[in-house]
């Protein structure tokens, strides 16, 4: 049942248009998934990661970080839509600071990284078949980024949604686009080998890459941290910050006891039996950030060596073909994630930095602290903390999309004095709030209205 499951996936992909060498990927992720292979990775297993180096510590001359950075390109992974906050394109054209999206902010720090330091840095980044058109109609406003004849952006791949139950592709008329999914960031590899993009950048000279999400503006190009990679001589590395409460369910990096790699753990992959060992911060102290760093004549040496595809752990992910609809058909999407890597490549090495490199937007609760005057946007459009970031938790009924968000906060409070802020119900902010201390708005009943001015605090509106 299952074999006819692969080949009927194998044949949607290829009239899809997919690469041939991503259905290869595919079909290896589907005979682990036919096998049982889960990804799950036991506490049993793992040691936790230590003695990690820290960006404030490194020693690296100035030469040697401004020659690194002339060989590095910039990517950015750019396929979200942003669906958890009710989005239907590019989430990277969300406006984060005043009326820039951050698409404006990153072609910012990019071309003042240039300006200060002289280097190329192509930008390069990976959309999604639902995110390109919109992106590349942004960055038409930014002619000066394209470098050397190279592509602003590559495609990820699609595959198909598998039905739970029995392994072959999900159909849905209701609605066909459902009826496939990206394959995970771990996709990253394969789309810059299929794409022709990992040639063209080492034929164009450059050597390394700096890859981040494109809703975390703290991943600014950074030298220092190019020179550090380049005199490692190592061909992976990744950023990795402390653990705090609020990262108890994150991905997390620790040590196989079975052959002493470094590897990634996602919160899929820990058992339920594990998740307090897991969420332990002060035993697994260090968080993957998802900013990595490449050394590209190695990444095309292996997946040379592989055939383009690498050995990737697998990660199952249950949902429903309409994520909308809980009752529609349960599906399997098959997934990795590209940090996952760090195990692929032998001498991986790991950098601890502070949280500035790490801003990410998963919900509106994240956008109105990175709207606030918790951050100042620099010249050379770095965003710098004020003041240790507010702790944020609206009202889901009413702020969890970015209309309804938008709708009730037309204009962004002043959080730069708060610690936290709680808002149960429906309520509408006017112009000049000011949020203190634990501040908190509660009040169930009907729509209420935060007055132009006020001040809000532990006791509420003062």
């Amino acid at each position: 049942m299952s074999a006819h499951g692969l080949a009927q996936a194998q044949r949607k992909m290829t009239d899809g248009g997919v690469h041939p060498t991503a259905v290869d990927v595919f079909t290896r992720f589907y005979g682990l998934l036919e096998s049982g292979e889960t990804g799950v990775i036991p506490e049993s297993g793992v040691t936790p990661l230590t003695d990690v180096p820290h960006l404030d510590d490194l020693d690296v001359d100035d030469a040697a970080a401004r020659e690194a950075l002339a060989v590095t390109a910039v990517v950015k992974l750019n396929g979200g839509l942003g669906t958890s906050m009710g989005m239907d394109r590019a989430k990277s054209l969300l406006r984060v600071r005043d009326d820039a999206t951050f698409l404006d902010v990153i072609a910012g720090q990019v071309l003042a990284a240039r300006e200060a330091t002289g280097a190329r840095l192509p930008l390069v980044l990976m959309n999604s078949f639902r995110t390109r058109d919109d992106t590349l109609a942004a960055l038409a406003g930014y002619p000066d980024l394209l470098v050397d004849g190279l592509p602003l952006d590559f495609v990820q791949n699609r595959e198909p949604k598998l039905r739970a139950d029995d392994l072959t592709p999900v159909e849905w008329p209701a609605d066909p686009d459902l009826e496939w999914c990206p394959p995970g960031h771990g996709d990253l590899y394969t789309a810059l080998h299929a794409s022709g993009v990992l040639d063209a950048l080492l034929d164009a000279g450059f050597r390394y890459a700096t890859v981040s999400n494109s809703d975390n503006l703290g991943a600014s190009p950074d030298a220092r941290i190019a020179g550090w990679f380049a005199q490692s001589g190592a061909p992976f590395a990744a950023e990795v910050a402390r653990r705090t409460p609020a990262d108890r369910k994150g991905g997390h990096l620790v040590v196989r006891t079975s052959d002493g790699r470094i590897v990634l753990r996602e919160s899929a992959q820990t058992p339920a039996q594990d998740a307090d060992a897991a969420g332990d911060i002060d035993r697994h102290r260090y968080f993957n950030t998802n900013n990595l760093w490449l050394d590209l004549r190695a990444l095309r040496a292996e997946l040379d060596r592989t055939g383009g595809v690498l050995d990737l752990p697998l990660i199952r992910n249950e949902k429903t073909v309409d994520p909308s609809d809980k009752t529609s058909t349960k599906v399997v999407q098959i997934e990795s994630a590209m940090g996952a890597a760090i195990e692929v490549f032998d001498g991986s090495v790991v950098l601890e930095v502070d949280r500035s490199r790490f801003l990410p937007v998963k919900t509106t609760n994240d956008l109105l602290v990175l709207r606030s005057d918790v951050y100042r946007l620099e010249p050379d459009h770095r965003l710098a903390a004020q003041v240790e970031a507010p702790f944020v938790d609206l009202d889901d009924d009413h702020f969890k999309t970015i209309a309804a968000f938008d709708a009730r906060v037309p204009a962004t409070p002043s959080l730069a004095g708060a610690t936290s802020l709680r808002v149960r119900g429906d309520w509408t902010f006017g112009t000049g709030v000011v949020v203190t201390g634990d501040a908190v708005l509660d009040d169930p009943r009907a729509p209420a209205q935060v007055p132009d001015g006020a001040h809000v605090g532990p006791d509420g509106i003062a």
